[in-house]
């Protein structure tokens, strides 16, 4: 069966976000950047920056020179987080399968909605100017029957367009384009293809028999030829509904002090475990995302050895996992802790257990502390951790 999929692109989504509520940027050279150091790294660039031979990745202090009237701002990712929850939350709307990609990216399987909402261009062209009109959001679209062609598709649109790649066409529509254009063809790949191979073209990769691929892409050489034929069966995949409990927190000032980092890890286990305990809920899986300053994020899934929800069981395991990926110079500046996978209590605990006096003992002691914040303050008793970790 021949799918329909929307791929919506707002260009520089985190500038898009910035102007829409102030109006001195639009138009305007913009780039986003942690800092104001000249060895930064370039997060976001504005259309009109690009055209001045600005790139996401470029040093600042290089940025500046090639366009002395660059506005260089610092990101704001709790706004561009609500801007892009709103824009899901519209294509929401549409289809049950709408899928987050990135800020500013998402993709639609609107197949069989066709009595619904007609053909999958209209769609996605009542959907641009929806984006347009409630979130004043200018972007393109792309309509193929896979999620690669369509994102290719939107990425090559001019402005708020709708880019329709015609069923059974996908593999003629790439035919032209530069190799790099395929997801997982690199820097590295394109070098070797043209040095080794003189390849520069879908056309000419999808003419290479599956050995001669593996020569540059080894067990990568099936999908990557697949690709070249305008082939990907990857599924949109909506957000998971699953329930789930987390915290997070945006560091006031960016930090690589393990002590100070832990501290504040602890006491993000310590929100979630309240909110477990007076659910009743026992987490079997937890995960954790930590953001270094250059923007580069770290996330570590992991099954928890026990049933608990005490902020010093869950603690644990997640300081192992924490300590063993953050081996970076670079400073922290985002921490998110979270746990699923929920089973309520056991009805009866047995009677043999030697964990059971330690375990009532844990669950008494949490108790008492929980009400003491309840009555005077949550920050009138904790942990002598968390004593040294700045919020």
């Amino acid at each position: 069966m021949y799918r329909n999929i929307i791929h919506i692109h707002i260009p520089a989504f985190p500038i898009a976000v910035l102007r829409v509520s102030r109006s001195e940027l639009r138009d305007r050279p913009v780039a986003m950047a942690t800092s104001r150091s000249e060895r930064d790294l370039i997060l976001s660039v504005s259309p009109e920056a690009r055209r001045e031979g600005i790139y996401k990745g470029m040093p600042l202090g290089k940025a500046v020179k090639f366009c002395p009237g660059l506005i260089v701002l610092p990101p704001n990712r709790d706004l561009t987080e609500k801007a892009f929850h709103a824009m899901i939350k519209l294509g929401a709307q549409y289809t049950p399968l709408c899928e987050p990609c990135q800020p500013g990216h998402i993709y639609l399987d609107v197949t069989g909605t066709e009595r619904l909402w007609g053909k999958a261009k209209d769609t996605a062209s009542r959907l641009s100017r929806e984006i347009k009109k409630i979130l004043y959001f200018s972007g393109t679209a792309g309509v193929a029957g896979n999620k690669m062609v369509s994102s290719i598709a939107a990425g090559i649109a001019s402005s708020e367009e709708v880019l329709d790649v015609n069923p059974g066409r996908e593999s003629s529509f790439i035919a032209p384009m530069n190799a790099g254009i395929l997801p997982g063809i690199g820097r590295a790949s394109r070098k070797i293809l043209l040095e080794e191979l003189n390849i520069t073209l879908v056309r000419e990769l999808a003419a290479l028999d599956i050995e001669t691929l593996r020569i540059v892409f080894g067990r990568q050489a099936y999908v990557i030829h697949q690709r070249s034929l305008g082939i990907d069966p990857t599924p949109v995949y909506p957000p998971s509904m699953e329930p789930m409990v987390s915290e997070e927190l945006t560091l006031s000032r960016d930090e690589n002090d393990d002590q100070i980092l832990l501290g504040i890890l602890y006491k993000l286990v310590e929100k979630c475990s309240y909110r477990l305990l007076s659910k009743t809920l026992f987490p079997f899986r937890a995960g954790m995302l930590f953001r270094y300053a250059d923007q580069k994020e770290i996330i570590r899934l992991i099954n928890l050895p026990h049933m608990s929800f005490q902020g010093f069981d869950l603690y644990t395991p997640l300081e192992r996992i924490f300590l063993r990926a953050c081996q970076r110079r670079v400073r922290v500046s985002f921490m998110k802790v979270w746990f699923w996978d929920f089973s309520p209590p056991f009805s009866q605990l047995s009677l043999f257990s030697a964990e059971v006096p330690i375990l009532k003992k844990k669950t008494l002691v949490t108790q008492a502390m929980n009400r003491i914040r309840e009555r005077y303050g949550k920050t009138k008793i904790q942990y002598g951790r968390t004593n040294i970790a700045h919020s």
